[in-house]
């Protein structure tokens, strides 16, 4: 089959999501911000732990462009930044849910304790 034939039989709606939200943090972003209320650019970085400032930026302000997010710029000094979910973002909640509700039907019993670890430092 040639790379035209296979690009023809692609899901575009799938590969558009994909691309939308193949960043290695993106749907972990929306979880802390939709799920639990985290807001803050500092708070997200100290809850997902290993992303770096640049990585962190990047991947939010791509789910800004995309329609994911709002940042509102509180324009103080220091800088006062909060995200919320948009309503593309709010709609995308449920598929958040079901992707959880898999992951712990279906994931080693370590990966759900270091998640309920990671619940239980946030509260």
């Amino acid at each position: 089959m040639r790379k035209s034939e296979v690009a023809a039989g692609r899901c575009k709606t799938i590969s558009t999501v994909q691309r939308m939200l193949g960043g290695k943090y993106k749907i972990e972003i929306l979880w802390y911000i939709g799920k639990c209320e985290i807001r803050r650019f500092g708070q997200l970085r100290r809850q997902i732990g290993e992303i770096t400032e640049s990585s962190l930026t990047r991947q939010l302000r791509e789910l800004e462009a995309d329609g994911f997010l709002h940042r509102h710029d509180f324009c103080e000094l220091p800088p006062h930044v909060e995200y919320s979910l948009t309503g593309l973002g709010e709609s995308f909640l449920s598929v958040l849910d079901c992707i959880k509700e898999w992951g712990d039907a279906n994931l080693s019993v370590e990966v759900q304790a270091d998640d309920a670890e990671k619940t239980k430092r946030q509260s």
